[in-house]
């Protein structure tokens, strides 16, 4: 299916409306002022002045407007995968990770199915490189995205990944694992509909992942890519980078309440000094349970809570 997006000043964005206005169709979706259905192409006009063809007659429609933004895939300075000349506008499964430089908080995996119908909407939305985003502004849009698109999002608490850790388990393991399963629930979420693509932000080499996997009842493979930087490749990784942050926020907020004060991101010497005073008034086992505590930090930790003592 054809999608082709214009970006259009305001006159010009009356004149799309006022020339479909008789094929006009009610369309309740964030940042959508028109919408309209032909019989092979649909037009959808948002709020930033984009207007969205898609169908078979999309060029069609598109060209009586003007000239189509241009979507080529960037493909700068990233590994992995040979993508299509086309993969930003396919629909796809995007699947990504946070937490895991974090010694405070958990190790979180997303994956989002954004479909070709749903790429201007979601781009409405907010969504661009999370690396660009602020948390408070991830805050704020990840419940919009969870609302229109299918998702699965994981939470490994560190309780859990400590106990899976101590059993020989290394970090990309765990990833791998956790990629897998989010990726399952998307999938179980829309069958029998499928992706035209998977896309893994790659975090280990392909045979890596799947060795790291093997043994796992269900792998998922059909149509999986793996590439780094993949959240400038396709707006669903974007996404799921986002969503995948947005859990590891609450569960940060979760654990400040634990101890009264906001816990520092990263694994800085800031941590270190935190995870020693928080070691000091609550205890070693209240450390382990908010912590990845195979870091450095811990030892380092230890070392400043003797010297305060």
């Amino acid at each position: 299916m054809s999608n082709i997006v214009l970006q259009l000043p305001y006159e010009d964005q009356q004149k799309v409306q006022a020339y479909y206005v008789s094929s006009r169709v009610e369309r309740n979706a964030p940042g959508v002022i028109f919408a309209a259905k032909l019989p092979d192409t649909a037009i959808t006009v948002y709020k930033s002045g984009k207007v969205m063809f898609q169908g078979a007659g999309a060029s069609r429609e598109a060209a009586k407007f003007g000239t189509a933004i241009s979507q080529t895939t960037k493909t700068n300075n990233t590994k992995g995968d040979s993508l299509p000349s086309n993969f930003s506008s396919l629909s796809v499964i995007g699947s990504d990770e946070t937490g895991t430089g974090d010694y405070f908080g958990p190790v979180t995996v997303a994956a989002v199915y954004v479909p070709a119908d749903k790429i201007a909407l979601v781009e409405e939305l907010g969504v661009k490189d999370s690396k660009q985003l602020t948390d408070d502004y991830m805050r704020r849009i990840a419940p919009d995205l969870m609302e229109v698109c299918v998702h699965s999002i994981l939470t490994l608490r560190n309780d859990k990944y400590n106990a899976i850790q101590e059993k020989g388990n290394s970090q990309g393991k765990i990833k791998a694992l956790m990629h897998n399963q989010a990726l399952k629930h998307v999938l179980n979420k829309m069958a029998p509909q499928k992706p035209d693509y998977i896309l893994i932000d790659q975090f280990a080499e392909r045979t890596i992942y799947y060795n790291h996997i093997k043994n796992e009842g269900e792998i998922v493979r059909e149509n999986v890519l793996f590439s780094t930087k993949a959240e400038n490749l396709h707006v669903a990784v974007a996404t799921a980078s986002i969503l995948a942050r947005y859990a590891f926020l609450k569960e940060m907020d979760r654990l400040a309440k634990t101890v009264g004060f906001p816990l520092q991101k990263g694994a800085s010497g800031k941590v270190d000094e935190m995870a020693a005073k928080i070691w000091l008034k609550y205890g070693e086992d209240t450390l382990r349970s908010m912590t990845k505590w195979h870091f450095a930090n811990t030892q380092k930790a230890r070392n400043l809570m003797k010297k305060k003592q």
